[in-house]
């Protein structure tokens, strides 16, 4: 019994989840480590999407990373150009004696979290798209059409104003990720340009562009919100999710991922698509958020052995069609999707199918193939300055973005060695 047990290899699998999203990690190991004797997964929670990033270049400089490390989105252009540092999926699962068909999963997914070349980087695990939750009985309330929800942001800010006049909630709207969801995404579904070199996937050597009209004219409308509490600050990442769940705000832009918290809260809540402005082609496609798996270089056979065996086991199409209906996240797989849409589970469950057909109602334009820096948790970092200030009053919504684009274009210099 001993020498079996020695013959375990473990594969450390560093997560930022949390909440119910936390709980899917934790029984996915389960069921992975009960099917496979040879091989054990050991998620270890290392803190937010930021923090975990950090922890894996910091474990990766002291040559002690895990193998496995998931990283969010805005970490796609520093991992890419970690050289070494990582093997591409691809690779690990072609070794471990698994046929890659990248067909097989969503294309706007896919084609974010690879190379120029078609190579699959990293392992799309928790993919999802920015919507709209509100809380239908305050949207009762308030008098507003709780079957109806607004769809362009001209009407979310009537509602919200509504909402906090006449005293149904204490707050009439909030947004998680103001970067993620109110610049990145808001630039791809409003099909205008967030940056130069196709928002960075054509090229590293990117100038900022979330200055133009359209942005200051929603940051006016936000910061104008702010000022009676009509519109509440939660945080940089996904704070204001409490703001919501705990009914103080009625309407919250949020990830899809965000949905298992919702759900557990018992709030009686309804799905909006992601509001928009109105225009010739809009609204355009959303671009993937989430966070995929990365595989750290200079592991063992072993465990490199391990880890596409786990891929394997989570490209099944049982466990993609449950994690997506379980979490709210995008099903990876478009035999997943189908499945869930052959189960009859989107009829049962309005607004569940409303991020997938936002990321794939349109091919995508420059504008709206996602956003890809080499230092994009930094600009990240800048914006949110920026935000803070213009929310609490020290500056206007124009001369917040001028700034940021400022600062933004000078750091992206500094990152790629002009």
């Amino acid at each position: 019994m001993a020498s079996s047990a020695m013959a375990v290899t473990e594969i450390q699998w560093w997560h930022a989840m949390t909440g119910a999203n936390n709980e899917v990690v934790e029984q996915l190991a389960k069921e992975f480590n009960e099917a496979h004797k040879d091989y054990k997964i050991v998620p270890v929670f290392k803190g937010s999407y930021p923090e975990t990033l950090n922890a894996g270049i910091a474990a990766f400089r002291a040559k002690q990373p895990p193998t496995i490390i998931q990283v969010f989105d805005v970490g796609t252009g520093v991992m890419m150009g970690a050289e070494g540092a990582i093997v591409p999926v691809a690779d690990v699962l072609t070794q471990g004696g698994f046929k890659f068909d990248k067909s097989q999963y969503l294309p706007g997914i896919v084609a974010y979290y690879s190379k120029p070349d078609g190579t699959m980087l990293s392992f799309p695990y928790n993919s999802s798209s920015p919507i709209m939750y509100y809380n239908k009985d305050v949207f009762q309330k308030a008098g507003l059409d709780a079957e109806n929800p607004p769809k362009t942001w001209p009407e979310v800010f009537e509602a919200a104003k509504k909402i906090k006049t006449s005293g149904a909630a204490q707050c009439g709207m909030t947004s998680t990720w103001l970067t993620w969801i109110q610049t990145e995404n808001f630039a791809a579904w409003n099909n205008v340009s967030y940056g130069s070199n196709e928002n960075g996937l054509a090229g590293t050597d990117v100038k900022l562009a979330f200055n133009s009209d359209i942005f200051v004219k929603h940051f006016e409308s936000i910061a104008a919100l702010a000022k009676d509490g009509t519109f509440r600050y939660g945080g940089r990442t996904s704070e204001a999710k409490q703001l919501f769940t705990s009914g103080e705000c009625a309407i919250l832009t949020e990830s899809s991922g965000g949905l298992g918290d919702i759900v557990k809260s018992g709030m009686n809540y309804g799905i909006g698509q992601l509001p928009y402005y109105e225009g010739e082609g809009r609204p355009q496609n959303t671009t993937p958020g989430g966070a995929s798996l990365w595989v750290f270089a200079g592991k063992s056979d072993a465990e490199y052995k391990g880890t596409a065996e786990f891929f394997n086991f989570l490209s099944q199409t049982e466990i993609q069609a449950r994690l997506h209906q379980v979490s709210g996240y995008l099903p990876v797989t478009l035999a997943a999707y189908e499945e869930t849409k052959k189960s009859g589970f989107y009829e049962k469950n309005p607004g569940r199918e409303t991020p997938i057909s936002q990321m794939m109602g349109k091919a995508p334009t420059e504008n709206s193939k996602g956003v890809r820096l080499v230092n994009l948790p930094q600009v990240r970092d800048i914006l949110n300055e920026e935000f803070e200030a213009m929310l609490a009053g020290k500056q206007d919504a124009k001369a917040a973005l001028d700034k940021a684009v400022e600062r933004g274009n000078a750091a992206i210099q500094q990152a790629i060695g002009r």
